[in-house]
């Protein structure tokens, strides 16, 4: 590919707007956050607790309801989860997370309207949930994608 001037600038542009991302109080807050939770034993511990019963349930899921445990392991999970949830570090990066994706969501949004109406790019959000089946054709197997 041969490099023009146009193309140099967008990559100036956007290596200045990635150091504008890592500068940024949302990056500082997020990484304030994780360093937060990585230290803290108690989380860690939840954290740890979840994804052991997390496994559990992956199991029970393959034969759902007629699973002889399927009701334990739902509630267990769902306690653990919540018992997760409410400790300060978690709910804490939680938010960092997610201010940090929304700041991501809102320059992308702004790249791809800069360059066409017809780009889609994530919003509210969209990243972090499931937004279909993940088939990636767009909607021609019938799902909401």
């Amino acid at each position: 590919m041969i490099a023009t001037m146009e193309y140099v600038d967008i990559l100036d542009r956007s290596e200045q707007l990635g150091r504008m991302v890592l500068e940024s109080e949302v990056m500082e807050a997020y990484n304030h956050s994780r360093k937060a939770l990585n230290d803290d034993e108690e989380a860690q511990k939840l954290i740890k607790a979840f994804a052991d019963i997390k496994s559990h349930y992956e199991d029970v899921q393959r034969f759902g309801r007629y699973h002889p445990d399927y009701n334990d392991i739902m509630k267990r999970v769902r306690s653990t989860k919540r018992e997760m949830d409410m400790n300060a570090k978690v709910a804490s990066f939680k938010i960092a997370e997610r201010n940090l994706q929304s700041l991501l969501d809102e320059i992308s949004q702004y790249v791809a309207s800069s360059a066409s109406d017809n780009i889609k790019a994530p919003k509210d959000g969209a990243a972090l949930t499931d937004g279909g089946c993940g088939c990636g054709s767009g909607g021609g197997c019938g799902c909401a994608s």
